[in-house]
């Protein structure tokens, strides 16, 4: 499942108020005088409603979204703090959002005096186009999921629960590891996967896979890591590979539209987009090509002056 990368004790940790550093606290919890007066409009509203107010008010822009549990807010930090500007009490916050009814129409408020809006359809659909592009590139979820929220943050995107991210950051996972085998899949002949599936399995001339050996980048500038990097070369010559250049090219207007251009040593250029039609199968080798195209750099010596 996709809730599954975190634990349960963090998936409440997301949900709620993390600790607060005080470069974050100075830069969101401070008022300005137009803040001030959107909380307190001089009417209507007692201590505990305009200190509530106030925390989901800098909340926002500080997280990204604004916590069910209003009254958890750091007391000894951001709380204190806009209670002091506020002139009230830190204590009142206790006996605020007792109505969930009450919260609501608050983050209504906040959203849109500060800009922002919940996601609907549309802001999903760039939501996943924009965690796609990101998934063919990366594919930890825990660094997808962090993307993910600041991506949401930069567009002014309330974030939607954890549950909620991880699901889609998921799919866009599953949706990239397609998107790899269409963009691939044409260069794979049967002589090509049993090459690549070989790289698997555990060689035992060197104690590990061959995947795993081409993947680890030399630890020093040294002939003899010199010599090993042309090793490698030599071996993945001997694949084939030399055959075969793999050129990724963004659109500049919008990156979810990333498409990949495929040529070959005989000249012939294939490029292969999101709207590519994609086979039923999906075999490994194309995901292990992909891991090969994108190691490091082999080590060059450098110059040695005069």
């Amino acid at each position: 499942m996709a809730t599954q990368v975190f634990a349960e004790e963090e998936l409440e940790r997301l949900r709620g108020f993390p600790e607060i550093g005080r470069d974050e606290l100075f830069r969101f919890f401070t008022l300005a005088p137009a803040d001030v007066a959107f909380v307190d409009p001089g009417r209507g509203r007692g201590p505990a409603d305009r200190l509530g107010l106030s925390v989901a008010l800098c909340t926002l822009l500080w997280l990204g979204f604004v916590p069910d549990d209003v009254v958890a807010a750091p007391p000894a930090a951001g709380v204190a703090r806009l209670a002091d500007q506020l002139g009230v009490d830190p204590g009142v916050l206790r006996a605020y959002g007792r109505r969930a009814k009450t919260r609501t129409e608050h983050l209504r408020l906040v959203a849109q005096y500060r800009g922002w809006r919940l996601p609907t359809s549309l802001e999903f659909k760039e939501f996943d186009e924009f965690l796609l592009a990101r998934a063919l590139e990366h594919d930890s979820p825990t660094l997808l999921f962090r993307l993910a929220c600041e991506y949401l943050i930069s567009v002014r995107v309330i974030r939607p629960g954890p549950v909620t991210v991880l699901e889609r950051v998921a799919r866009a996972r599953a949706e990239a590891q397609r998107e790899t085998y269409d963009r691939l899949a044409h260069e794979f002949t049967e002589r090509r996967c049993s090459g690549l599936d070989g790289l698997l399995v555990v060689d035992p001339e060197i104690g590990m896979t061959r995947l795993r050996w081409l993947t680890t980048g030399p630890v020093e500038a040294s002939p003899a890591g010199v010599k090993a990097e042309v090793g490698k070369l030599e071996f993945l010559g001997g694949l084939g590979a030399d055959a075969l250049v793999v050129l990724a090219e963004t659109e500049a207007r919008n990156p979810a539209t990333s498409a990949i251009t495929v040529s070959s040593t005989d000249g012939t250029r294939r490029k292969f987009g999101r709207q590519a039609q994609r086979p039923r199968p999906r075999p490994r080798s194309p995901v292990t090509a992909h891991s090969l195209y994108r190691r490091p750099q082999p080590l060059r010596a450098a110059p040695v002056a005069a």
